[in-house]
């Protein structure tokens, strides 16, 4: 996911960005378990987004106080 995307996105869109990022890693991880995941990288990738989007929400939220 493209960080100059993610910045331009309202604090709203981003945590429901978030949540849909937290369940891909849940059905992900469920794959993985059940031997049907293909593509293993796909969840670190799926992961290094949920952080970028959680370090901008958080950078958003010390900004307001």
């Amino acid at each position: 996911m493209n960080l100059s995307k993610l910045r331009e996105m309202s604090l709203e869109d981003l945590e429901s960005e978030g949540q849909a990022l937290s369940e891909q890693i849940f059905r992900l991880r469920f794959q993985k378990a059940t031997g049907q995941l293909e593509n293993r990288t796909k969840i670190r990738q799926i992961r290094r987004d949920l952080a970028r989007v959680k370090t901008i929400v958080a950078e958003r939220q010390q900004q307001r106080q």
